[in-house]
C-alpha cells in the first residue's frame, strides 16, 4: 500500500482548514494601521480594569465602584474599533454560500450591492450616533465624565468604517490591496 496516502488527511477533512488557520505568517509592522493600535490599547485597558475589579472584589474584599462601568465602555470601544479593522480588511461576517453557486457576474453585482448597502449603513449610523451624542448631557454614573464621549466614539468608529470601506473599494478598483 501507498504509505503517504494513508497518512494524508482525507479530501474534505475539516481539520485541514482548521489547522491552516494557525499557520504563522511573518510579522510585518506595515500590515497594521492606527485603529489596530487603538483597539489593542483599549483591549489592554479593559484587561487591566477587569483585573482591578477582580482583585479588589475577591482579594481585598471590597470592589472598586467605577470598574464595572468603565469596563463596559471599554468593551464598546474595543467592539467598534475592531469593526474598523474588519471594514478595512473586508472581513465582516457574511454568508458566502450563495456566492459559490452564482455566475461570476451575479456574484460581482451582489458584492457591489452589499458594499453599497454597508457603506450607506455606516454613514447613517455615524449620523445617528452624532445626533445622539449632541443631545446627551448626562454624566456617567460612577465617573464625572459626559456620556456623550461614548456616543462620539461610536460616531467616529462608524465614520472610520465608512472611510476604510471607501478606501478598500478604491484600492480594489485600482487592483491593489490595502
Amino acid at each position: 500500500m501507498n504509505n503517504s496516502r494513508e497518512n494524508s488527511p482525507p479530501i474534505g477533512d475539516p481539520m485541514v482548514d482548521f489547522e491552516s488557520a494557525f499557520e504563522d505568517a511573518p510579522f510585518k509592522l506595515s500590515d497594521y494601521r492606527l485603529e489596530d493600535f487603538v483597539t489593542l490599547t483599549l483591549f489592554w485597558a479593559l484587561i487591566l480594569v477587569v483585573f482591578a475589579q477582580f482583585f479588589s472584589r475577591y482579594v481585598l474584599g471590597s470592589s472598586i465602584g467605577w470598574t464595572e462601568e468603565i469596563a463596559r465602555y471599554l468593551l464598546i470601544g474595543v467592539g467598534f474599533f475592531g469593526s474598523i479593522m474588519a471594514a478595512r480588511n473586508g472581513s465582516h461576517i457574511m454568508v458566502e454560500f450563495f456566492y459559490h453557486y452564482m455566475p461570476g457576474w451575479q456574484a460581482r453585482l451582489l458584492e457591489h450591492l452589499v458594499n453599497l448597502i454597508s457603506l450607506s449603513f455606516y454613514i447613517a449610523m455615524a449620523w445617528i450616533a452624532y445626533q445622539l451624542a449632541s443631545r446627551t448631557n448626562s454624566l456617567m454614573v460612577s465617573v464625572d465624565l459626559p456620556k456623550s464621549i461614548i456616543y462620539f466614539t461610536v460616531c467616529a468608529a462608524f465614520t472610520l468604517m465608512a472611510l476604510r470601506t471607501v478606501q478598500r473599494l478604491y484600492l480594489k478598483y485600482l487592483g491593489r490591496s490595502l
